[in-house]
């Protein structure tokens, strides 16, 4: 197979993800151990979000007209792009997670809803929470109020029963 054949491919598959994808984060992973990026990229399955490795000229024209097109100023160097499938903070806290952990791991930037955020605001979009998440925050608020509201009767009672 020739090698714009490839290359056109890989270009096609990038565009593809970038349409419903929704969000990405840029990472430098240079000096990244394999193993390290092997549990990097379990752990992205696990959570929807698809990782992939790239030259730069090659992602620059995958993200043409995407909502994407935005991270093409980040794209020097060595390059890995996580691609956000079901939920947008997925892939962000992913690599922010990993980023703590690793520090030559380095987050270059992410776009959400066609816009760019700096590697200083990614903990935002790392930290929204998912639907489950999310329910059982609500859950949790719920069930403290309720109990709040029984403590209060209970008082009331008692203080009725004294008199």
């Amino acid at each position: 197979m020739p090698v714009n054949i490839k290359k056109q491919k890989i270009i096609k598959k990038i565009n593809k993800i970038s349409q419903y994808a929704l969000s990405a984060v840029v990472a430098n992973s240079k000096k990244i151990n394999v193993n390290k990026i092997n549990f990097l990229r379990k752990e992205a399955r696990k959570n929807e979000v698809k990782i992939n490795v790239i030259k730069n000229t090659l992602l620059k024209k995958g993200i043409q007209k995407t909502p994407f097109e935005c991270l093409q100023k980040t794209l020097k160097k060595f390059t890995l792009i996580a691609f956000s499938i079901k939920h947008p903070g997925s892939a962000a806290k992913l690599l922010y997670l990993f980023s703590k952990e690793n520090k030559n791991f380095k987050i270059k930037g992410a776009a959400f809803e066609g816009k760019f955020i700096s590697p200083k605001n990614i903990e935002t979009l790392a930290l929204i929470p998912t639907y489950p998440e999310a329910i059982q925050k609500f859950l949790i608020i719920i069930k403290e109020a309720s109990i709040g509201k029984l403590i209060r009767m209970l008082i009331l009672i008692k203080n009725k029963i004294k008199k």
